[in-house]
């Protein structure tokens, strides 16, 4: 693994990583997480296997900015518009319908991909250098607990880490499915927060 700092020159080389089908790891709103490129399905297939994931389970996604959204979704209702203008950027990922085109592996079969605009400045860059949404699961393996810092990494397989130092302790994103008005996992975002802005 190697370890570049969190410059443009070490994003952008990160960046060409994930196009090349490699793993990643970068530090986000909350703990450090595992880049892959979503539309490769041999890039998703190996990050299952470095993360020893049950290829049953989704994966989340990260963008920087509403056209690699729209790289990601196939629709946007307006109860979704509603919580991405109330909370993106920021930790509130949304289930939305997915686009054709990204790796099967991604929604582990189902018709939504969990996606949310990160508000961390590293990740942003690095999706903005890639070109188009990254993976955003957790930098450990299945069932352990997810790093803080490089040095809290045990894993083998990934190509790149950009160093972001020791992230603060932080809640995951929460996760919410706006067409259904349903959370499935309370997060950084309260419930009572997430209910008293979109239904004031």
């Amino acid at each position: 693994m190697k370890i570049v700092p969190p410059t443009p020159d070490g994003i952008r080389e990160a960046a060409q990583a994930v196009r090349a089908g490699e793993i990643v790891a970068y530090p986000t709103e909350t703990v450090y997480g595992l880049a892959a490129d979503p539309f490769s399905e041999e890039a998703v297939a190996r990050l299952f296997d470095i993360k020893e994931r049950d290829r049953g389970k989704p994966v989340l996604l990260i963008v920087a900015n509403a056209a690699q959204l729209a790289g990601v979704v196939s629709a946007v209702s307006p109860e979704a518009e509603a919580c991405i203008r109330a909370f993106w950027p920021g930790p509130l990922s949304l289930l939305l319908p997915k686009a054709a085109w990204l790796a099967p592996g991604i929604t582990a079969g189902a018709e939504k991909v969990c996606v949310r605009e990160t508000s961390c400045p590293i990740a942003r860059t690095l999706c903005e250098y890639t070109g188009h949404a990254v993976t955003s699961t957790s930098a450990n393996p299945s069932g352990g607990e997810p790093a803080r810092s490089i040095d809290e990494m045990d894993m083998s397989g990934i190509a790149i880490a950009i160093d972001g130092g020791l992230l603060p302790f932080s809640p995951p994103s929460t996760v919410y499915d706006p067409d259904e008005r349903r959370i499935l996992r309370e997060g950084a975002i309260s419930g009572q927060t997430l209910w008293t802005t979109l239904f004031p």
